[in-house]
């Protein structure tokens, strides 16, 4: 069995180097902060500790344990409190990123409970690299792209889902809603097309792929959508 001291030293390591993810979580207001961070961290540690010191007294000849077994456990049952900070909101998923730092702070508990120091370390300073240090490149390349709404004139009944894939080739899959209505010109429709989101230079070349089909003019981007 662990001397208490070490036993003492690994769970206060657990709760520190946890809390130390937590407190990048707290920082933006997600549901699993710092606490939940700590707790997921020392939990698994604690785990960690009974699974490969717990049973000891029971080793025998005749009995054989794999301590690797719980441990295993904890990385299953850790997703079940990731699953709880994914949310749905307007139907874009958020909190993904979350749920991976809590299974990421559940294997730090893992290391330190099996006396890893080094590695749950490492792990801890990666971790917040990967967390706080990459958000603005990410935030960055996100910033670059937008959703679209472009406007255009047809000739009436030419446009249609087929005659955008056709135009846009595989530009098309990123369609999210096609509307065709007839304009106050006789044969004519007016036509909104919305894509998702897309970085500029495949927006220019979009409208430049719908102006030269021979049945539309006048291509231009909403206004409205420009910054969405």
């Amino acid at each position: 069995m662990l001397p208490t001291v070490e036993l003492l030293s690994r769970l206060l390591a657990a709760a520190a180097l946890g809390s130390l993810v937590g407190i990048e979580r707290e920082r933006l207001l997600w549901a699993a902060g710092l606490r939940t961070h700590m707790l997921v961290c020392v939990g698994a540690c604690l785990a960690m500790i009974v699974s490969a010191y717990g049973f000891n007294r029971v080793l025998s000849a005749h009995v054989i344990l794999d301590p690797s077994r719980i441990a295993a456990q904890v990385v299953t049952g850790v997703g079940f409190i990731g699953a709880g900070s994914i949310i749905l909101r307007n139907e874009v998923v958020k909190g993904l990123t979350t749920a991976a730092s809590l299974w990421a702070v559940a294997a730090i508990g893992l290391a330190v409970g099996g006396g890893l120091y080094v590695a749950a370390f490492a792990a801890t300073v990666i971790i917040l690299v990967i967390l706080a240090g990459i958000k603005p490149l990410e935030e960055r390349f996100r910033n670059g792209r937008q959703a679209v709404e472009l406007r255009l004139h047809a000739e009436h009944g030419a446009m249609s889902v087929g005659a955008l894939q056709q135009a846009l080739g595989w530009r098309a899959a990123n369609v999210r809603q096609l509307v065709v209505q007839a304009s106050e010109t006789a044969g004519t429709d007016d036509v909104t097309v919305t894509f998702g989101k897309m970085p500029a230079r495949d927006i220019a070349e979009t409208i430049r792929s719908l102006a030269a089909i021979p049945s539309v003019s006048d291509v231009r981007q909403a206004p409205d959508l420009g910054n969405a």
